[in-house]
């Protein structure tokens, strides 16, 4: 009876990173119902388009979704041809003529070929960094770089840095700091995403880790004569 209690505790520890892993994806499974599921404005849509064959909801949502993914992949093949110039400048052409979407627009291209780059000064301009408030001896606040380009406010240089939130590192802040505030934080983006989802938990397998597997060992202590 006595060994009771703990092997209920061993058990609950061991059932926390299960049970936390479950809870994250169905929250991630929620948010993507909430935005494209059938009682949503995208699903509505999708419902729609799926009503002229079936009267059930569920059914034509379904069938959306399978026309719009088939849509997407026909997209893609009219891209990798040679029609993708064609295809660019009469969207480019429409889109640049509105007033309000075409800022919209230019945004989200200019963030999706940013994520899409696979060169170095793609993966430099989205990496993880350390915010130093206060300079380096401050403390230090893993973020991610959205763009190595400063901008100038109030005639000093700042540059955009994106501080995650715990355990859920989607939503987050945007900081405009001084760039002597941030250097280079050699995580990576798993590494920072694992700590944020982890609540710092996993930050000794991903903080200093290289630096201590590239130290040399340590001398062997001389032995007391």
């Amino acid at each position: 009876m006595r060994e009771l209690p703990k092997i209920f505790v061993t058990g609950l520890l061991a059932a926390l990173p299960l049970a936390a892993t479950v809870l994250i994806v169905v929250w991630g499974a929620r948010l993507v119902v909430g935005w494209v599921g059938p009682g949503s404005l995208i699903g509505n849509v999708l419902v729609s388009i799926g009503l002229g064959v079936t009267g059930y909801v569920v059914v034509a949502w379904a069938i959306g979704v399978v026309v719009v993914l088939l849509a997407i992949l026909l997209l893609g093949a009219l891209v990798r041809t040679r029609l993708r110039g064609v295809f660019e400048s009469a969207l480019e052409g429409f889109v640049q003529r509105i007033p309000v979407v075409r800022n919209v627009y230019e945004t989200a291209r200019r963030f999706v070929e940013l994520v899409a780059q696979r060169d170095g000064e793609g993966m430099r301009s989205m990496s993880p960094v350390w915010l130093h408030f206060g300079g380096a001896d401050g403390a230090a606040v893993l973020g991610l770089l959205s763009t190595t380009e400063p901008v100038e406010i109030a005639g000093r240089r700042y540059l955009a840095v994106l501080v995650p939130t715990a355990p859920v590192p989607v939503g987050g802040g945007l900081l405009y700091v001084p760039p002597e505030w941030v250097r280079p934080a050699d995580v990576g983006v798993d590494g920072l995403t694992s700590i944020y989802v982890s609540m710092g938990i996993t930050s000794a397998q991903h903080i200093g880790a290289r630096a201590m597997r590239d130290a040399p060992p340590p001398s062997a202590a001389t032995p007391p004569r």
